[in-house]
């Protein structure tokens, strides 16, 4: 039962203690990608902790579960992770932790749901306003797609066919290069799959609202995707064109005021887009990519390095 315990014990030091490391550094606005994938290792080491632990207190309290985690395996490692003295404490761990992992499931099921409905409904509603030529069937599905609308706009669409949807009003204000970088900034987010990590960064914080780790992560993933696909469309286009079409698309919404709107993220981005911080240097790169994939390794290897002892 001590090696649940010691899982536990990493997952809250995990999840009380890198979430704050990772928000107060600067390097993550020079590197959101990188930070994307270090949040992910993260939250999947948080994760990976809580299965262990479930597996291994569950088979010190019942007998059923200690027949298929431990199949196979000499009695000698069967004896280290199921002590006696601890199965009353080990099946309330086991369930509590079941629990968490079936509501999980479902918050994550429910994101889903709520997401293809909400992406039904924009569908229904693009068919219903966007003009169409005569004789165009009202089953097509362009991959880019023009609505007319005094407001500007841009969003990518995602599904099994994806569409890029823009405003007849941003196709009057953006010119040239500066329609091309909001297209590409689009895709960037339809290439990486942003949709999916956003999806389940929001079941997470859904489900657990009283885990800050998961509240943090939703916050940041929200911030990253826009600083990644910022920087997909200024390596093709340039720092100043993609900032430039972000304060046309964005002006008249006044978040560039005194008192800015909910989407006041906007500002931080173009000032980030005009400072041009450089990127870190490849082999610092490198560095924190290896070490941030390490990082799920650490549960592995707190519940099997005592199993591997057994053994000698």
């Amino acid at each position: 039962m001590t090696v649940p315990l010691a899982l536990m014990v990493l997952a809250l030091l995990a999840a009380g203690l890198a979430p704050r490391v990772l928000t107060r550094s600067s390097w993550p606005d020079r590197e959101p990608v990188l930070a994307l994938w270090a949040w992910q290792c993260l939250v999947g080491a948080v994760l990976l902790c809580c299965g262990l632990a479930m597996a291994l207190s569950g088979a010190a309290a019942f007998a059923v579960v200690r027949s298929h985690v431990f199949a196979g395996a000499p009695d000698g490692v069967v004896r280290v992770y199921t002590s006696s003295a601890y199965a009353p404490w080990a099946g309330a761990l086991c369930l509590l932790l079941a629990c968490g992992g079936a509501w999980t499931g479902a918050m994550l099921l429910r994101e889903i749901r709520d997401a293809r409905t909400r992406r039904r409904k924009r569908r229904a509603e693009l068919r219903e306003r966007v003009p169409r030529l005569p004789g165009e069937s009202a089953t097509s599905s362009e991959r880019l797609v023009v609505l007319e609308e005094e407001r500007p706009d841009a969003w990518w669409l995602p599904g099994a066919t994806p569409q890029l949807v823009i405003t007849s009003a941003a196709l009057r204000r953006l010119k040239g290069r500066q329609l091309d970088a909001v297209l590409e900034h689009e895709q960037g987010h339809a290439r990486a799959r942003h949709d999916w990590l956003l999806h389940c960064s929001s079941a997470l914080a859904t489900g657990f609202s009283r885990v800050p780790v998961f509240a943090s992560f939703r916050d940041q993933v929200h911030r990253l995707v826009e600083l990644a696909a910022d920087d997909a469309a200024s390596r093709r286009y340039g720092r100043l064109t993609i900032a430039l079409a972000l304060v046309e698309l964005n002006e008249g919404r006044g978040v560039f005021g005194p008192c800015p709107t909910p989407v006041a993220m906007v500002p931080q981005r173009v000032h980030r887009l005009l400072t041009a911080a450089p990127r870190l240097p490849v082999s610092r790169r490198v560095r924190m990519t290896a070490v941030a994939s390490l990082v799920p390794v650490v549960p592995l290897l707190v519940a099997f390095v005592p199993g591997l002892s057994a053994l000698r």
